[in-house]
């Protein structure tokens, strides 16, 4: 009977865990409220984990809109269609790998920062003294946290998005000399705003919005201890980078 009982508390405990994810969830969107405090801390946030991400999004999307354009130029090549570049490369970029890589590396470089802050946080009794004051915890270390991820992950992939197809152009046309009216006009004429550039950007939110939720959730629900806020930061990039995948495929095979 009592090893029955572990091994229904172990399935049970993801649910659980869930449950008890999506109660901190509402907790925190019921404390938003148009307050200047709220605002301040939002945005200070978003610079703390938005603006200091920029230079890995800037460098990794730079270099990932050059091999796109490498792999793209090899491939089209045998099919005599390698002014067609422009066109894969920016449908896979707007769809697809922007929003995703954005959030795998902010999940990395954010997400972890400030799983370990909030669970550093709790490790000093910074939390506990709060409560003792009366000050909501949620309210006042999580709720900015979550919110700065929400809107900065939009505007990284935004950025993401640009260096990869000044990668691309740098490659293309300064390398492998095409032409750049070709390549401007494939890319123009056959990305639409709404379906390519717009569905990235919803896809965007809903990764700025896991990530952050995990991340926080893990950080303020951490143990007190050095071991604990490691853990925490390693479940918070494991557990958001496959959220991401999957809730990736989920929107996709909505949004065609």
């Amino acid at each position: 009977m009592p090893k029955d009982r572990s091994k229904r508390r172990r399935l049970l405990a993801p649910l659980a865990e869930i449950g008890n994810c999506g109660f901190f969830l509402l907790r925190m969107l019921g404390g938003i409220r148009f307050e200047r405090e709220l605002l301040t801390s939002t945005l200070q946030q978003t610079y703390l984990i938005g603006a200091r991400s920029l230079v890995i999004i800037m460098i990794c999307g730079f270099f990932v809109g050059m091999v796109l354009s490498l792999q793209a130029i090899n491939a089209l090549q045998q099919f005599g269609a390698s002014d067609q570049v422009s066109l894969l490369v920016g449908k896979s970029l707007f769809r697809e790998l922007g929003p995703v890589l954005t959030a795998l590396l902010f999940a990395g470089r954010a997400g972890t920062s400030v799983a370990a802050e909030i669970g550093l946080m709790k490790a000093t009794s910074q939390i506990e003294a709060m409560q003792l004051m009366a000050i909501d915890p949620v309210k006042r270390i999580a709720l900015p946290r979550f919110l700065a991820g929400v809107i900065s992950l939009p505007l990284l992939t935004a950025m993401f998005n640009a260096f990869a197809i000044l990668g691309a152009v740098v490659f293309s046309i300064g390398s492998m000399g095409l032409d750049p009216g070709v390549f401007w006009s494939k890319l123009q004429s056959n990305i639409y705003f709404s379906q390519d550039f717009m569905g990235g950007i919803w896809k965007s939110v809903v990764f700025g919005g896991i990530v952050s939720l995990i991340a926080v959730f893990f950080g303020y629900h951490a143990k007190p201890t050095g071991e604990g806020v490691g853990t925490a930061t390693t479940r918070t990039v494991v557990l958001s980078s496959v959220l991401v995948l999957i809730f990736d495929f989920i929107m996709t095979s909505f949004l065609i």
